[in-house]
């Protein structure tokens, strides 16, 4: 089964950015490469049983088993040595990003409170958007009743122009609320 965001791409955002961009082919149109949900986790190197909670409840939103990050050097000031876990991520790509975006921009981000909209200058010089997102409640897979411990997250969602207008624009079509 073809995901909404997907057929929605190469149905009407293709040929709306090759108008908008002149573009000739559509090989050319940008296009979503991978999203990568990170998950900090400060207190993991003390308590495991935090990271088993934050990568649980990061595979139920996901729907992908994350990876448990480590540290690359020590840093005395935080109390971590290399090689401790301090945080998970998930890498998803094809289909997978396409269903985790569609309930980002549909279900998750209207479900902040006071939402009015994603800042639009968190494009780097890639074309690539980082959004921060303050708790994992805002995703209905996580039952509020069961958080131990509320946990931000990092969402990068990682496209194949340089350019920061084609960016902006194909997120736009994707349904992305932009603060205005």
């Amino acid at each position: 089964m073809i995901p909404r965001l997907l057929e929605r791409y190469r149905k009407t955002i293709v040929p709306e950015m090759m108008n908008r961009f002149n573009l000739k082919n559509k090989m050319q149109v940008p296009r979503l490469d991978k999203i990568v949900i990170n998950m900090g986790i400060g207190k993991a190197h003390e308590d495991i049983k935090i990271l088993e909670a934050a990568m649980e409840d990061l595979a139920k939103i996901t729907g992908q088993k994350p990876v448990i990050t480590r540290a690359k050097k020590a840093v005395a000031n935080f109390k971590i040595r290399k090689d401790n876990p301090v945080g998970c991520k998930v890498t998803l790509r094809k289909l997978m990003m396409y269903e985790f975006l569609d309930r980002l921009v549909n279900v998750a981000l209207p479900r902040i409170r006071d939402f009015r909209g994603v800042s639009q200058d968190a494009f780097d010089q890639r074309g690539n958007y980082a959004l921060g997102i303050t708790e994992q409640s805002i995703f209905p897979e996580i039952e509020i009743d069961k958080i131990k411990n509320v946990q931000g997250m990092d969402v990068v969602i990682v496209t194949t122009t340089n350019n920061k207008e084609q960016a902006k624009e194909l997120l736009r079509l994707f349904g992305m609320p932009f603060r205005s």
